[in-house]
């Protein structure tokens, strides 16, 4: 029993000599829970307003006025833009979708069966939030009159009982208590026969439906079968990245604590030439990896690429951008332990941050703010970019750029860092 606690104490001094491991198991998991309240955090209000383009195409004073709920509205960031402009930016992941007041909105009658109507385009990746922004436009357009006309019989019995207090009233002249009086029957009639004429026409909605939604999905824009995993495999390829960058920064912690990395460099080998061949493997499994996964996705589920050019030129610059992480993360501790534990620890963060565990639209906005310093943000766009989102090579150079420039400066902060012997 003295061994086993001895050895327990003995790994436990270990613990916290090893600073690096000791923050990593203690600190790292309170850091990773006050990140999450922060995100989810309750301030009175919506934490995240929807990303809107809208787009009048109606021009009439109708169509300005509902514009206007729609710019003003709390739960939206709308902003006006032309219809291509709108398109492309929802296409580009710029905002969540784009809403178009059609032409005739002002004259849609929703008593006549003909509501005013609105096309909503909604960026392919954020099904999510559809149904709140439907939920939104129809509640701005209906405003007082949905909880009215909502329910047809709570409408026919306070219609009844203002026909019964207008005849009742003596202070209403004769003539105009008799036209009041048929105004609001001819108005009970329609109301009676709107239940029926919905039965007919095979809507639903009940008696009123002060707008309709045509749903126009943002991808239709371009060649090509859509399916959900088109959205999801570039995330998987991300993970696998990650995971190639972690697993070869480790390895390069263990040769050198090992001694392999002395052997090496008494050979006849330059110090350049030997991280630039731990480079080039790291890259290849990278990009094999890739291959393998939306190759796989291609076959079983039908993922796409909209170009295998663009796809191949997001994929070498994913890969240069994790080599060069890599690099940097095989600094970051002296021992295997800690390597681990800060590898593995600094991914979750780019991954968290980047949208790679939580949909960017969910965070509040200085959270979208930082995960432009993610690279995983510009790794999954890059890859979406070729495979859904239609870019093109002007629209691509972005992603790819900022990938390219993140690979270059952390591998160079990694190799002048990088200790040989420890």
């Amino acid at each position: 029993m003295r061994e086993t606690i001895a050895i327990a104490l003995k790994d436990l001094r270990l613990l916290l000599r090893d600073k690096a491991g000791f923050f990593f198991v203690f600190f790292f998991p309170l850091l990773i829970a006050i990140f999450f309240g922060t995100v989810f955090v309750d301030e009175g209000g919506p934490t995240n307003r929807l990303k809107v383009f809208v787009i009048d195409e109606d021009g009439t004073s109708a169509s300005r006025s509902f514009v206007e709920r729609l710019m003003a509205a709390p739960e939206l960031e709308a902003r006006s833009a032309s219809r291509q402009e709108a398109s492309n930016r929802v296409r580009r992941g710029e905002a969540t979708a784009y809403i178009v007041v059609l032409k005739g909105f002002a004259e849609g009658n929703s008593f006549a069966g003909n509501p005013p109507a609105v096309e909503l385009g909604v960026d392919p990746s954020r099904k999510a939030e559809q149904a709140m922004l439907e939920g939104t436009l129809i509640k701005y357009a209906s405003e007082k009159l949905s909880e009215l006309f909502s329910d047809t019989d709570k409408s026919l019995s306070s219609l009844k009982l203002s026909r019964e207090q207008v005849l009742k009233n003596s202070n209403i002249p004769a003539a105009e208590r008799a036209e009041l009086d048929r105004f609001l029957g001819d108005l009970s009639g329609v109301l009676a026969r709107a239940p029926q004429r919905a039965n007919e026409t095979g809507e639903e909605g009940g008696a009123f439906q002060p707008l309709k939604i045509r749903n126009a999905d943002v991808q239709t824009h371009w060649e090509g079968p859509r399916r959900s995993y088109d959205i999801t495999f570039p995330q998987g390829v991300m993970w696998g990245v990650l995971g190639c960058a972690a697993a070869f920064g480790i390895s390069l912690v263990v040769e050198r604590t090992r001694g392999t990395l002395v052997r090496l460099r008494m050979a006849p080998i330059r110090r350049g030439q030997i991280l630039a061949g731990k480079a080039l493997a790291c890259f290849i499994t990278m990009v094999t990896l890739s291959i393998v996964l939306l190759g796989f996705g291609r076959l079983v589920f039908g993922v796409r690429p909209d170009s295998l050019l663009k796809l191949a030129l997001a994929l070498i610059a994913v890969g240069i951008c994790f080599v060069g992480i890599m690099m940097l993360l095989s600094v970051l501790g002296r021992t295997e332990q800690a390597a681990a534990g800060i590898g593995w620890s600094a991914i979750s963060v780019m991954a968290m941050v980047g949208g790679g565990m939580l949909p960017l639209f969910f965070m509040p906005k200085w959270l979208q703010a930082i995960s432009h310093f993610s690279p995983v943000k510009w790794g999954i766009l890059a890859i979406e970019g070729a495979i859904w989102r239609g870019f093109s090579y002007t629209e691509l150079l972005l992603p790819c750029a900022v990938l390219v420039a993140i690979g270059i400066v952390s591998f160079a902060a990694g190799e002048r860092a990088f200790k040989w012997f420890e």
